[in-house]
């Protein structure tokens, strides 16, 4: 009797044995998808984990259909889910929930797309017969106008002579009805005719067929001399950094090392941060790769991810792949390297729910897997990373430090915000100078970039009489004020609720609004040039799959010239025309209660600035901040990331953070707060007879009740030197040992490791 082991997409632990019917048995591989059943009527489709023989000790249930013939997931694909499961202690079936798209997860989930398409019939594929054709057409007006359009979209219009002319183009028999202005009728009635057929064609619903529009730009001498020392780096190491100034051309070294790659035969995993930066680099990759280039991110529908996937296993796979974060999870046939641009940004990072992986960290290991490099690019490195490379020498390192042409680094002019508002001189969100600079770079036709990291028109509302501010009801958070939709939000479960007219506490009819988020920004920005043409880029205006590419493709042909935005218009983004950068609030980064607060904020406002005069004029940045005298700022100005690393270094190792040790924080929430909080003091205890001085809590985090749960956080602060796979079983012991009390039932707990 055989068995299989298989994964479930459930949070449960370890795999599920089932048996094979001797039916199915020649049918099953590792990395298929099977069906099975749990419980009473539930089946699942599971993925094939093992196969073996090994009776088990209790009863098991069949397998009861088999869905693949051939692996849905590769070999190295599976190492990367026991690696993740494994480190980010979580459950296979995390993995496999997050990994796979829905439609592979659904019994009755991905088939093939296909598209009807129109063809011209054998007997009619000369000059002499089409002419017939349209003669006999002649009394029927519309078939004739649909049967012209055919011929004039497949390119047998000006056909002379009688075999087919070169370079015909498929006509699907949507286009040919919009084209023509007719029914599915009138082109049933050419088919009935036997003048054209119609047939069904595979296609992937993500992309459209593109083809190279330019040839490879050539390197300056300086991206040429970084191209090589990464070449010469990845003889000694696995993983390389390129560390480059904004708009040093790190792309376009990239895009050089992709196509050396695919002359080999080799894939490559282009891996971004955020949706917006792959929809502006899709454009540029497409010009060079044409329909070798593959787009990976959650906007796509579940259909189209699923086609992708599909796509991948199949002979002909997308021979480069761009992507956010979610891409490490994809099936690559000869997988050469992944690139990992803007690697120190926080959004590679999965915050909920399991598994909380770091794509840096999943795309070096997978690239281990396949045996392939890794090449991480920023202007400002993680502080991690930069240690690995300069104090460890675990990671090579190659600097490019001038921007592409030679052009300046933007000059960088601190404003004193509390100075001028002590004298009076300023009052809204905008200081003299940044206004004076907008108004000179509107007036020359150039644009402006304004960066607030709130969205919303006010981040908080008060009745000015009593101080009373409303809160969530379901969440231990101040509400947002949303002027566009006349409510008040919660920016952590969603709810909204009323503006009230007046204060429920005191009955007062004062209610103002304090801070700034990008909607009050925008309507600033309205009042003081009424003729600029201004976009908003937050959470709010792009959550449509569409959003961002709209927002940045006006931007990029100028029919805006004002951008305001959150932390996603510092990240990398290329645009030539961008003459003013304003930061409107350094302070409300660098004093978020978080030991990487300043490392963020640094980051944020470098990538921010190096979106000034990237082509042309030196561009200019005015950073309005309260604290002018922190070492940081001053950082800024000078670009210098240098003495930035070697301050924050110091502080890291004084108060023992990372590098220098291995951070875990563990979670329980639960809807009652004694049951939590009694929960919460055993795992501490235990903890503590285990790891000592090393766990600190439990306590509450920032946000202590998120949609009515309850919340408690212990940290491990551990040595890098520790067996992290001991320290997991423990964790994993204390966990069993917390759930085996019944009052602990609804009690959910779970790790973060290493968070951000």
């Amino acid at each position: 009797m055989k068995y299989v082991d298989v994964i479930l997409p459930l949070p449960l632990d370890g795999v599920f044995t089932y048996s094979l019917p001797a039916t199915l048995e020649n049918r099953v591989v590792v990395g298929a998808r099977v069906s099975v059943p749990l419980g009473k009527s539930k089946h699942y489709v599971a993925i094939v984990y093992e196969i073996h023989e090994r009776k088990p000790s209790f009863d098991v249930r069949d397998v009861t259909a088999v869905l693949d013939e051939t692996p849905v997931l590769l070999p190295q694909q599976l190492a990367l889910w026991r690696w993740m499961a494994d480190y980010y202690c979580c459950s296979l079936g995390d993995v496999f929930k997050a990994a796979m798209p829905a439609d592979l997860r659904d019994e009755d989930g991905w088939r093939p797309k296909t598209e009807t398409y129109v063809g011209l019939t054998p007997t009619f594929r000369n000059e002499l017969s089409i002419r017939r054709a349209l003669q006999m057409l002649g009394r029927s007006p519309r078939k004739l106008q649909v049967f012209q359009t055919y011929l004039s979209l497949s390119g047998w219009f000006d056909v002379e002579g009688t075999t087919p002319p070169k370079n015909l183009r498929e006509v699907t028999k949507e286009e040919l009805m919009n084209e023509s202005h007719s029914t599915a009728a009138h082109v049933n009635s050419l088919i009935t005719q036997h003048l054209i057929f119609t047939y069904e064609k595979e296609v992937s619903g993500a992309l459209r067929d593109t083809v190279a529009e330019r040839p490879l730009k050539a390197l300056s001498d300086a991206q040429a001399t970084a191209k090589q020392q990464i070449e010469n780096e990845f003889q000694q190491h696995d993983v390389v950094l390129l560390h480059g100034v904004t708009s040093s051309g790190k792309t376009e070294i990239y895009i050089h090392l992709i196509s050396e790659l695919i002359a080999q035969g080799k894939q490559v995993l282009y891996l971004l941060p955020e949706i917006a930066l792959t929809v502006q680099m899709m454009q540029r990759l497409r010009e060079v790769f044409g329909d070798a280039l593959g787009i990976y991110h959650s906007r796509y529908s579940d259909r189209e991810r699923a086609d992708i996937w599909q796509k991948q296993l199949s002979d002909h796979p997308y021979q480069v792949i761009l992507a956010a974060r979610s891409g490490i999870f994809l099936p690559f046939r000869d997988l050469g390297m992944i690139i990992c641009d803007e690697e120190h940004e926080t959004s590679f990072k999965q915050q909920d729910p399991a598994p909380r992986y770091h794509a840096r960290s999943a795309a070096i290991m997978l690239a281990q897997f396949y045996g392939a490099k890794t090449l991480l690019g920023t202007a400002t490195p993680a502080l991690e990373t930069f240690y690995n490379c300069v104090a460890r020498k675990k990671f090579g390192l190659v600097e490019l430090t001038t921007r592409y042409s030679d052009i300046e680094l933007p000059e960088i002019q601190v404003v004193d915000v509390k100075d001028l508002r002590h004298r009076k001189i300023m009052k809204g969100p905008i200081s003299p100078a940044l206004r004076d600079a907008m108004r000179e770079a509107l007036d020359n036709d150039r644009q402006v970039i304004l960066f607030q990291n709130r969205r919303g028109f006010a981040p908080m509302f008060e009745c000015h009489t009593c101080g009373w501010v409303p809160r969530c009801e379901r969440c231990d958070v101040p509400l947002t004020l949303h002027k566009t939709h006349n409510r008040l939000v919660c920016h952590y479960c969603g709810s909204s609720y009323v503006i009230p007219q007046s204060c429920p506490a005191c009955g007062e009819t004062d209610l103002r609004t304090r801070g700034y988020g990008t909607e009050k920004i925008e309507e600033e920005i309205n009042a003081l040039f009424p003729e600029a043409r201004i976009a908003r880029m937050d959470l709010d205006t792009t959550r449509t799959r569409n959003a961002y590419e709209r927002l940045i493709n006006d931007f990029s042909a100028g029919k805006t010239n004002v951008l305001i935005g959150t932390q996603m218009v510092s990240k990398g983004l290329d645009f030539a025309r961008v003459q003013v950068v304003g930061i409107l609030d350094a302070d409300g980064m660098l004093n978020y209660p978080d030991f990487r607060a300043t490392e963020h904020a640094f980051m944020m406002m470098l990538q921010v600035s190096g979106r000034a005069g990237r082509k042309g004029q030196r561009g200019k940045v005015i950073l309005q901040t309260r604290s002018k005298d922190l070492p940081v700022i001053g950082q800024v100005v000078k670009n210098d990331y240098k003495s930035f690393y070697k301050m924050q270094l110091d502080e890291r190792r004084l108060f023992h953070y990372p590098p220098f040790v291995h951070l875990i924080y563990i979670y329980m929430k639960h809807s009652k707060s004694e049951i939590v909080d009694s929960a919460a003091v055993y795992m501490g205890s235990m903890l503590r007879e285990w790891f000592g001085d090393r766990v600190l809590g439990p306590d509450k985090p920032a946000v202590a009740r998120v949609k009515n749960m309850y919340l408690r956080k212990i940290v491990l602060k551990l040595e890098n030197n520790l067996s992290q796979r001991r320290v997991r079983e423990y964790l994993h012991l204390a966990q069993k040992k917390i759930m085996e009390d019944p009052r602990n039932a609804a009690l959910h707990i779970y790790f973060d490791v290493d968070p951000l």
